[in-house]
Protein backbone atom coordinates (compact mmCIF):
# COMPACT_ATOMS: atom_id res chain seq x y z
CA UNK A 1 0.00 0.00 0.00
CA UNK A 2 1.56 3.19 -1.40
CA UNK A 3 2.72 5.44 2.22
CA UNK A 4 0.67 8.36 1.09
CA UNK A 5 -2.39 6.92 1.33
CA UNK A 6 -5.18 7.85 4.20
CA UNK A 7 -4.98 4.95 6.27
CA UNK A 8 -8.37 5.97 7.37
CA UNK A 9 -9.76 6.06 3.74
CA UNK A 10 -8.29 2.72 3.02
CA UNK A 11 -10.10 1.17 6.37
CA UNK A 12 -13.50 3.19 5.21
CA UNK A 13 -13.16 1.70 2.02
CA UNK A 14 -11.87 -1.94 2.82
CA UNK A 15 -15.26 -1.74 5.03
CA UNK A 16 -17.63 -1.15 1.96
CA UNK A 17 -15.41 -3.80 -0.21
CA UNK A 18 -16.99 -6.07 2.22
CA UNK A 19 -20.09 -5.52 2.50
CA UNK A 20 -20.71 -4.85 -1.51
CA UNK A 21 -19.01 -8.70 -1.53
CA UNK A 22 -21.58 -9.58 0.88
CA UNK A 23 -24.34 -8.52 -1.10
CA UNK A 24 -22.71 -9.82 -4.01
CA UNK A 25 -21.99 -13.15 -2.64
CA UNK A 26 -25.76 -13.85 -3.09
CA UNK A 27 -25.91 -12.44 -6.77
CA UNK A 28 -22.84 -14.15 -8.41
CA UNK A 29 -20.54 -11.03 -9.09
CA UNK A 30 -17.01 -10.14 -8.47
CA UNK A 31 -15.89 -7.53 -6.80
CA UNK A 32 -12.42 -5.78 -6.11
CA UNK A 33 -11.25 -2.23 -4.14
CA UNK A 34 -7.69 -1.08 -5.18
CA UNK A 35 -6.27 1.63 -3.14
CA UNK A 36 -3.48 3.58 -4.99
CA UNK A 37 -2.60 6.83 -4.17
CA UNK A 38 -5.12 9.44 -3.81
CA UNK A 39 -7.62 7.10 -5.52
CA UNK A 40 -9.83 4.05 -4.73
CA UNK A 41 -11.48 1.70 -7.31
CA UNK A 42 -14.55 -0.35 -6.57
CA UNK A 43 -15.44 -2.85 -8.93
CA UNK A 44 -17.46 -6.20 -9.39
CA UNK A 45 -18.25 -9.31 -11.48
CA UNK A 46 -20.91 -10.85 -14.17
CA UNK A 47 -24.23 -12.79 -14.55
CA UNK A 48 -27.89 -11.89 -14.82
CA UNK A 49 -30.67 -12.07 -17.62
CA UNK A 50 -30.56 -10.55 -21.15
CA UNK A 51 -32.71 -9.98 -23.63
CA UNK A 52 -33.74 -7.05 -26.04
CA UNK A 53 -34.01 -3.39 -24.89
CA UNK A 54 -36.94 -1.80 -24.55
CA UNK A 55 -36.17 1.40 -26.48
CA UNK A 56 -34.15 1.41 -29.81
CA UNK A 57 -31.79 4.33 -29.78
CA UNK A 58 -33.73 7.19 -31.55
CA UNK A 59 -32.80 8.66 -34.69
CA UNK A 60 -30.06 11.28 -34.95
CA UNK A 61 -31.09 14.26 -36.27
CA UNK A 62 -27.84 15.86 -36.28
CA UNK A 63 -28.26 18.43 -33.10
CA UNK A 64 -25.98 18.29 -30.76
CA UNK A 65 -26.46 17.04 -26.88
CA UNK A 66 -27.10 19.90 -24.69
CA UNK A 67 -28.16 20.51 -20.99
CA UNK A 68 -27.13 18.56 -17.95
CA UNK A 69 -26.54 14.90 -18.01
CA UNK A 70 -26.93 12.75 -14.32
CA UNK A 71 -24.25 10.24 -13.70
CA UNK A 72 -24.27 7.79 -11.15
CA UNK A 73 -21.38 5.81 -9.82
CA UNK A 74 -19.36 3.91 -7.66
CA UNK A 75 -17.61 5.57 -5.11
CA UNK A 76 -13.98 7.16 -5.79
CA UNK A 77 -14.47 5.63 -9.37
CA UNK A 78 -13.13 9.03 -11.23
CA UNK A 79 -9.67 10.84 -11.81
CA UNK A 80 -9.64 13.94 -10.51
CA UNK A 81 -10.60 16.69 -12.90
CA UNK A 82 -12.00 14.74 -15.11
CA UNK A 83 -15.67 15.68 -14.79
CA UNK A 84 -14.22 19.30 -15.28
CA UNK A 85 -12.75 18.47 -18.52
CA UNK A 86 -15.40 16.96 -20.06
CA UNK A 87 -17.41 19.57 -19.30
CA UNK A 88 -15.00 21.92 -20.76
CA UNK A 89 -14.85 19.93 -23.65
CA UNK A 90 -18.87 19.23 -24.55
CA UNK A 91 -20.52 22.66 -22.67
CA UNK A 92 -22.49 20.06 -21.32
CA UNK A 93 -23.24 20.56 -17.44
CA UNK A 94 -22.32 16.93 -15.37
CA UNK A 95 -24.46 16.39 -11.82
CA UNK A 96 -22.27 13.67 -11.11
CA UNK A 97 -23.06 11.68 -7.78
CA UNK A 98 -21.11 8.49 -6.07
CA UNK A 99 -24.27 7.20 -5.05
CA UNK A 100 -24.26 3.46 -6.07
CA UNK A 101 -22.77 1.79 -3.33
CA UNK A 102 -24.07 -1.66 -3.87
CA UNK A 103 -25.86 -3.45 -6.94
CA UNK A 104 -28.63 -4.80 -5.20
CA UNK A 105 -29.31 -2.37 -2.66
CA UNK A 106 -29.26 0.18 -5.55
CA UNK A 107 -31.90 -2.13 -7.55
CA UNK A 108 -34.07 -1.99 -4.63
CA UNK A 109 -33.90 1.36 -4.64
CA UNK A 110 -35.13 2.12 -8.46
CA UNK A 111 -36.96 -0.95 -9.13
CA UNK A 112 -40.49 0.62 -7.96
CA UNK A 113 -39.95 4.15 -10.14
CA UNK A 114 -38.24 2.13 -12.97
CA UNK A 115 -41.23 -0.20 -13.11
CA UNK A 116 -43.90 3.02 -13.37
CA UNK A 117 -40.91 4.10 -15.92
CA UNK A 118 -40.54 7.09 -13.63
CA UNK A 119 -37.00 9.08 -12.95
CA UNK A 120 -34.92 7.70 -10.93
CA UNK A 121 -32.34 10.81 -11.00
CA UNK A 122 -29.82 9.61 -13.44
CA UNK A 123 -29.16 9.26 -17.06
CA UNK A 124 -26.65 6.80 -16.78
CA UNK A 125 -25.48 4.74 -14.46
CA UNK A 126 -22.28 1.95 -13.89
CA UNK A 127 -24.08 -1.10 -12.67
CA UNK A 128 -22.12 -4.41 -12.94
CA UNK A 129 -22.85 -6.54 -15.67
CA UNK A 130 -25.03 -8.68 -14.14
CA UNK A 131 -27.13 -6.07 -12.75
CA UNK A 132 -26.95 -4.45 -15.93
CA UNK A 133 -28.35 -7.98 -17.95
CA UNK A 134 -31.11 -8.14 -15.47
CA UNK A 135 -32.04 -4.42 -16.28
CA UNK A 136 -32.06 -5.24 -19.50
CA UNK A 137 -34.18 -8.38 -18.97
CA UNK A 138 -36.52 -6.25 -17.49
CA UNK A 139 -36.81 -4.31 -20.33
CA UNK A 140 -35.44 -0.82 -18.67
CA UNK A 141 -32.61 -0.07 -20.79
CA UNK A 142 -32.49 2.28 -23.76
CA UNK A 143 -30.47 1.41 -27.15
CA UNK A 144 -26.83 2.81 -27.21
CA UNK A 145 -26.97 5.04 -30.44
CA UNK A 146 -23.59 3.58 -32.31
CA UNK A 147 -23.55 6.81 -34.34
CA UNK A 148 -23.37 9.46 -30.98
CA UNK A 149 -20.50 6.82 -29.66
CA UNK A 150 -17.70 6.52 -32.62
CA UNK A 151 -15.45 5.94 -30.31
CA UNK A 152 -17.08 2.94 -29.60
CA UNK A 153 -14.74 1.09 -32.43
CA UNK A 154 -11.94 1.56 -29.78
CA UNK A 155 -13.78 -1.02 -27.15
CA UNK A 156 -11.78 -4.43 -26.79
CA UNK A 157 -13.25 -7.23 -29.31
CA UNK A 158 -13.35 -9.21 -26.29
CA UNK A 159 -15.95 -7.05 -24.61
CA UNK A 160 -17.81 -6.02 -27.83
CA UNK A 161 -18.70 -9.67 -28.56
CA UNK A 162 -19.98 -10.41 -25.03
CA UNK A 163 -22.56 -13.12 -25.22
CA UNK A 164 -24.61 -11.01 -22.02
CA UNK A 165 -24.45 -8.07 -24.91
CA UNK A 166 -23.46 -9.10 -28.20
CA UNK A 167 -22.26 -5.70 -29.89
CA UNK A 168 -22.98 -3.76 -26.72
CA UNK A 169 -26.31 -2.52 -27.80
CA UNK A 170 -27.11 -1.14 -23.75
CA UNK A 171 -24.09 -1.49 -22.48
CA UNK A 172 -21.13 -0.09 -22.48
CA UNK A 173 -17.98 -1.63 -20.36
CA UNK A 174 -16.51 1.17 -18.03
CA UNK A 175 -13.30 -1.15 -16.40
CA UNK A 176 -12.61 -5.07 -16.04
CA UNK A 177 -10.40 -6.76 -13.62
CA UNK A 178 -8.83 -10.08 -13.56
CA UNK A 179 -9.70 -12.93 -11.48
CA UNK A 180 -6.58 -14.99 -10.70
CA UNK A 181 -4.66 -16.73 -8.49
CA UNK A 182 -2.04 -14.94 -5.80
CA UNK A 183 1.13 -15.79 -4.35
CA UNK A 184 3.48 -15.28 -1.59
CA UNK A 185 7.08 -16.44 -3.65
CA UNK A 186 8.80 -16.39 -0.23
CA UNK A 187 6.10 -18.76 1.52
CA UNK A 188 5.45 -21.26 -1.72
CA UNK A 189 9.10 -21.31 -2.77
CA UNK A 190 8.46 -21.68 -6.22
CA UNK A 191 6.20 -20.14 -9.17
CA UNK A 192 2.46 -21.32 -8.98
CA UNK A 193 1.12 -21.51 -12.65
CA UNK A 194 -1.40 -23.47 -12.68
CA UNK A 195 -4.85 -25.22 -10.70
CA UNK A 196 -2.81 -28.04 -9.80
CA UNK A 197 -0.76 -26.47 -7.80
CA UNK A 198 -3.88 -25.38 -5.10
CA UNK A 199 -3.51 -29.17 -4.21
CA UNK A 200 -0.20 -29.44 -3.54
CA UNK A 201 0.01 -31.43 -0.30
CA UNK A 202 3.02 -28.85 0.64
CA UNK A 203 0.42 -25.93 0.69
CA UNK A 204 -2.54 -28.27 2.97
CA UNK A 205 -3.71 -25.54 5.12
CA UNK A 206 -2.56 -22.91 3.27
CA UNK A 207 -4.84 -22.16 0.50
CA UNK A 208 -7.91 -20.04 0.54
CA UNK A 209 -11.03 -19.79 -2.62
CA UNK A 210 -13.40 -17.09 -3.18
CA UNK A 211 -16.72 -18.12 -1.23
CA UNK A 212 -18.38 -16.01 -4.39
CA UNK A 213 -20.09 -18.87 -6.27
CA UNK A 214 -18.61 -17.61 -9.30
CA UNK A 215 -15.21 -16.15 -9.10
CA UNK A 216 -14.23 -19.02 -6.57
CA UNK A 217 -15.92 -21.95 -8.56
CA UNK A 218 -15.13 -20.26 -12.39
CA UNK A 219 -11.30 -21.29 -12.60
CA UNK A 220 -12.02 -24.80 -11.28
CA UNK A 221 -14.74 -25.06 -14.15
CA UNK A 222 -12.42 -24.10 -16.51
CA UNK A 223 -9.56 -26.32 -15.00
CA UNK A 224 -12.36 -29.53 -15.24
CA UNK A 225 -12.58 -28.89 -19.10
CA UNK A 226 -16.19 -26.66 -18.76
CA UNK A 227 -16.03 -23.10 -19.81
CA UNK A 228 -18.19 -20.44 -17.67
CA UNK A 229 -19.30 -19.17 -20.55
CA UNK A 230 -21.79 -22.01 -20.87
CA UNK A 231 -22.26 -23.07 -17.31
CA UNK A 232 -24.76 -26.31 -16.46
CA UNK A 233 -26.28 -27.35 -13.32
CA UNK A 234 -24.01 -30.33 -13.72
CA UNK A 235 -20.61 -28.39 -14.77
CA UNK A 236 -21.08 -26.41 -11.30
CA UNK A 237 -22.00 -29.12 -9.57
CA UNK A 238 -18.48 -31.17 -10.78
CA UNK A 239 -16.84 -28.47 -9.24
CA UNK A 240 -18.50 -27.92 -5.86
CA UNK A 241 -17.84 -31.62 -5.36
CA UNK A 242 -14.09 -31.30 -6.40
CA UNK A 243 -13.78 -28.50 -3.44
CA UNK A 244 -15.54 -30.14 -0.98
CA UNK A 245 -13.48 -32.90 -1.03
CA UNK A 246 -10.23 -30.77 -0.84
CA UNK A 247 -12.14 -28.83 2.17
CA UNK A 248 -12.78 -32.28 3.52
CA UNK A 249 -8.57 -32.84 3.24
CA UNK A 250 -7.85 -29.63 4.94
CA UNK A 251 -6.03 -28.55 1.94
CA UNK A 252 -8.31 -25.25 2.26
CA UNK A 253 -7.40 -22.93 4.81
CA UNK A 254 -10.84 -20.80 4.50
CA UNK A 255 -13.41 -19.42 1.96
CA UNK A 256 -12.76 -15.62 1.53
CA UNK A 257 -14.44 -12.58 0.19
CA UNK A 258 -11.53 -9.78 -0.05
CA UNK A 259 -10.20 -10.49 3.27
CA UNK A 260 -7.38 -12.72 1.97
CA UNK A 261 -4.67 -9.67 1.58
CA UNK A 262 -3.36 -9.78 5.23
CA UNK A 263 -2.90 -13.67 5.36
CA UNK A 264 -1.54 -13.67 2.05
CA UNK A 265 1.07 -11.04 2.78
CA UNK A 266 1.84 -12.63 6.16
CA UNK A 267 2.34 -16.01 4.67
CA UNK A 268 -0.36 -17.80 6.19
CA UNK A 269 -1.91 -18.17 2.48
CA UNK A 270 0.80 -19.64 0.66
CA UNK A 271 -1.55 -19.25 -2.91
CA UNK A 272 -5.01 -17.53 -2.72
CA UNK A 273 -7.79 -17.23 -5.33
CA UNK A 274 -7.25 -12.92 -6.16
CA UNK A 275 -8.58 -10.08 -7.94
CA UNK A 276 -5.85 -8.50 -9.82
CA UNK A 277 -6.56 -5.25 -8.82
CA UNK A 278 -6.04 -5.88 -5.14
CA UNK A 279 -2.25 -7.77 -5.77
CA UNK A 280 -1.59 -4.28 -7.51
CA UNK A 281 -2.07 -2.79 -4.47
CA UNK A 282 -0.24 -5.36 -2.32
CA UNK A 283 2.77 -5.48 -4.56
CA UNK A 284 3.90 -1.71 -3.67
CA UNK A 285 4.46 -3.02 -0.15
CA UNK A 286 5.30 -6.98 -0.34
CA UNK A 287 7.43 -7.39 -3.95
CA UNK A 288 6.91 -11.50 -3.14
CA UNK A 289 2.77 -11.45 -3.83
CA UNK A 290 2.62 -12.33 -7.33
CA UNK A 291 -0.48 -12.69 -9.69
CA UNK A 292 -1.33 -15.24 -12.55
CA UNK A 293 -3.97 -16.31 -14.71
CA UNK A 294 -4.01 -20.37 -14.42
CA UNK A 295 -3.08 -22.04 -17.62
CA UNK A 296 -6.21 -23.38 -17.53
CA UNK A 297 -8.17 -20.04 -17.67
CA UNK A 298 -9.06 -17.50 -14.91
CA UNK A 299 -12.20 -14.55 -15.44
CA UNK A 300 -12.91 -11.19 -15.89
CA UNK A 301 -15.00 -8.62 -13.96
CA UNK A 302 -16.65 -6.15 -16.16
CA UNK A 303 -18.72 -2.65 -14.66
CA UNK A 304 -20.48 -1.16 -17.42
CA UNK A 305 -22.74 2.00 -18.39
CA UNK A 306 -25.91 1.65 -19.09
CA UNK A 307 -28.68 4.23 -19.78
CA UNK A 308 -32.10 3.59 -17.99
CA UNK A 309 -35.19 3.84 -20.08
CA UNK A 310 -36.26 7.24 -17.79
CA UNK A 311 -33.29 8.98 -19.08
CA UNK A 312 -34.06 12.36 -19.57
CA UNK A 313 -31.00 13.29 -21.40
CA UNK A 314 -30.05 10.44 -23.78
CA UNK A 315 -27.52 12.39 -26.07
CA UNK A 316 -25.95 13.71 -23.32
CA UNK A 317 -24.97 10.52 -21.71
CA UNK A 318 -24.27 9.53 -25.09
CA UNK A 319 -21.74 12.01 -25.40
CA UNK A 320 -20.59 11.01 -21.99
CA UNK A 321 -19.77 7.43 -22.93
CA UNK A 322 -18.13 8.71 -26.13
CA UNK A 323 -15.98 10.95 -24.46
CA UNK A 324 -14.82 8.01 -21.82
CA UNK A 325 -13.96 6.11 -25.04
CA UNK A 326 -11.45 8.47 -26.23
CA UNK A 327 -7.93 6.51 -25.41
CA UNK A 328 -6.05 9.85 -24.50
CA UNK A 329 -9.02 10.57 -22.04
CA UNK A 330 -9.47 7.12 -20.51
CA UNK A 331 -5.67 6.65 -20.03
CA UNK A 332 -6.45 9.14 -17.71
CA UNK A 333 -9.13 7.11 -15.70
CA UNK A 334 -6.78 4.08 -15.82
CA UNK A 335 -3.93 5.74 -14.30
CA UNK A 336 -6.16 6.83 -11.83
CA UNK A 337 -7.83 3.72 -11.05
CA UNK A 338 -5.17 1.16 -11.94
CA UNK A 339 -7.22 -1.32 -13.30
CA UNK A 340 -7.45 -3.40 -16.93
CA UNK A 341 -8.69 -0.95 -19.65
CA UNK A 342 -12.04 -1.75 -21.55
CA UNK A 343 -10.44 -0.59 -24.72
CA UNK A 344 -8.25 -1.76 -26.72
CA UNK A 345 -4.36 -0.79 -27.74
CA UNK A 346 -3.88 1.26 -24.39
CA UNK A 347 -0.15 1.33 -24.43
CA UNK A 348 0.86 4.29 -26.15
CA UNK A 349 -1.44 6.74 -23.98
CA UNK A 350 -0.92 5.17 -21.01
CA UNK A 351 3.02 5.41 -21.72
CA UNK A 352 2.83 9.16 -21.71
CA UNK A 353 1.27 9.43 -18.34
CA UNK A 354 3.14 6.75 -16.54
CA UNK A 355 5.56 4.38 -18.45
CA UNK A 356 5.11 1.58 -15.24
CA UNK A 357 1.42 1.80 -15.73
CA UNK A 358 1.66 0.70 -19.39
CA UNK A 359 4.15 -2.23 -18.53
CA UNK A 360 2.55 -3.35 -15.97
CA UNK A 361 0.95 -7.02 -16.95
CA UNK A 362 -1.98 -6.52 -14.13
CA UNK A 363 -3.01 -3.23 -15.48
CA UNK A 364 -2.01 -3.86 -19.65
CA UNK A 365 -2.38 -7.44 -20.21
CA UNK A 366 -0.54 -8.98 -23.10
CA UNK A 367 -2.50 -11.08 -25.26
CA UNK A 368 -1.48 -13.88 -23.80
CA UNK A 369 -2.83 -13.47 -20.68
CA UNK A 370 -6.43 -11.55 -21.47
CA UNK A 371 -7.18 -14.51 -24.50
CA UNK A 372 -7.19 -16.74 -21.47
CA UNK A 373 -10.19 -14.93 -19.48
CA UNK A 374 -13.50 -15.70 -19.71
CA UNK A 375 -16.26 -13.75 -18.78
CA UNK A 376 -19.50 -15.55 -16.74
CA UNK A 377 -22.82 -16.13 -18.89
CA UNK A 378 -25.73 -13.68 -17.93
CA UNK A 379 -27.26 -16.48 -15.35
CA UNK A 380 -31.04 -16.81 -14.71
CA UNK A 381 -32.54 -16.05 -11.46
CA UNK A 382 -32.99 -19.50 -11.20
CA UNK A 383 -29.51 -20.72 -12.12
CA UNK A 384 -28.30 -17.72 -9.64
CA UNK A 385 -30.31 -19.31 -6.97
CA UNK A 386 -29.49 -23.00 -7.91
CA UNK A 387 -25.91 -22.33 -8.28
CA UNK A 388 -25.28 -20.31 -4.64
CA UNK A 389 -27.01 -23.03 -2.96
CA UNK A 390 -24.50 -25.56 -4.39
CA UNK A 391 -21.33 -24.10 -3.46
CA UNK A 392 -22.80 -22.66 -0.10
CA UNK A 393 -23.40 -25.95 0.97
CA UNK A 394 -19.48 -26.15 0.87
CA UNK A 395 -18.73 -22.82 1.97
CA UNK A 396 -21.00 -22.48 4.68
CA UNK A 397 -21.40 -19.02 3.36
Amino acid sequence: MPNNTDPRLLARLAANRTTRRRFLGGGAAAAAALALGPTVLAACGSGGDSSSPTTSAAPDDGSPASGTVRISNWPLYMADGFVAAFQTASGLTVDYKEDFNDNEQWFAKVKEPLSRKQDIGADLVVPTEFMAARLNGLQWLNEISESRVPNKKNLRQDLLNSKVDPGRKVTAPYMTGMVGLAYNRAATGRDITKIDDLWDPAFKGRVSLFSDVQDGLGMIMQWQGNSVEEPTSESVQKAVDFVREQKDKGQIRRFTGNDYADDLAAGNIAVAQAYSGDVVQLQADNPDLKFVVPESGGDWFIDTMVIPYTTQNQKAAEAWIDYVYDRANYAKLIAFTQFVPVLSDMTDELAKIDPAIASNPLINPPAEMSNNLESWAALTDEQTQEFNTMYTAVTGA
